[in-house]
């Protein structure tokens, strides 16, 4: 269960508490969708969006997206409940928010059972957890909280996320040591296409898998981010043909554009092209 391979270039938070926006997702060219009961959902609406997410659901229509609902800490009055509808839905993964250490899961799976499981990065305590957190088998999948991560750290805005690196990077190292998907947290100003760029590429070079995001007008620039471009697909290619090429000759190594080619050049070369004909599969854009 641990290995997800389809695309997670965007993850759309959608409130589950918005039946206009909970219609308007079924047409939305993004990965995933993250109906959230938590955040998104005032005090006063939370049962209400359970009962209006869950019609949503059960009418359908969302596609090839992957579906996942964020629940309310299960310390919370609406938590328990929350979990106990979501393993009712018909969702790929249910998203568990302040996660500090492995017994959180654990928590939730007496309630979701074979249910696979995201879980939100977003506290230091849960930073220092994120190996045990990620060896975990209902663990899927995890989501960064930078926003609530800064707050706790007490950290001030850099457009480089420097105060935020050692987080993300502990997360990131626990992530693919157990094979788990790792997406990127919000970018908060969603009409700064330049900035959402650089933020993306920045996540992109760093391993993320995608980026959440919270506005539909973020979604282009996130799946253009985080999709193999043109130059990476020529050069996937043709590093491949070069390394049969080489082996045909009884060779283990190739040269393409003055640079070496080995083994592991061409796993991540087919990688690259596994991920296009991925992304393809989904037929959204």
């Amino acid at each position: 269960m641990k290995t997800l391979s389809r695309p997670l270039r965007s993850v759309l938070y959608i409130p589950g508490s918005k039946p206009r926006a909970l219609e308007k997702a079924r047409q939305l060219p993004t990965d995933a969708i993250i109906f959230d009961l938590e955040d998104a959902v005032a005090p006063d609406e939370k049962t209400n969006a359970r009962d209006l997410l869950g019609q949503a659901l059960n009418e359908g229509g969302y596609g090839a997206r992957m579906t996942i609902v964020r629940i309310n800490d299960l310390s919370t009055i609406w938590g328990a409940e929350d979990a106990k509808a979501v393993a009712k839905m018909p969702v790929d993964a249910v998203l568990l928010p302040k996660v500090n250490r492995p017994e959180d899961l654990e928590a939730l799976e007496k309630i979701t059972g074979d249910m696979p499981i995201w879980v939100m990065m977003e506290s230091p305590m849960g930073m220092l957890a994120a190996a045990e957190i990620a060896a975990l088998p209902r663990c899927q999948a995890m989501v960064m909280g930078t926003n609530d991560l800064a707050k706790d750290m007490g950290t001030r805005f850099r457009a480089d996320r420097m105060p935020l690196m050692t987080g993300l990077g502990l997360c990131l190292i626990a992530a693919k040591a157990h094979g788990i998907a790792i997406v990127d947290g919000v970018y908060n100003a969603f009409r700064d296409d330049a900035g959402l760029a650089l933020e993306c590429e920045q996540g992109c070079d760093m391993g993320f898998d995608g980026k959440t995001l919270i506005h539909p007008a973020q979604l282009d620039v996130a799946n253009a981010a985080f999709s193999p471009s043109l130059d990476d697909i020529d050069l996937a290619r043709r590093q491949i043909a070069a390394y049969d090429q080489a082996l045909a000759n009884g060779q283990a190594v190739a040269v393409v554009d003055g640079r070496i080619v080995e083994n592991l050049h061409v796993a991540t070369a087919r990688k690259t092209l596994a991920k296009l004909d991925a992304i393809d599969s989904l037929g959204m854009e």
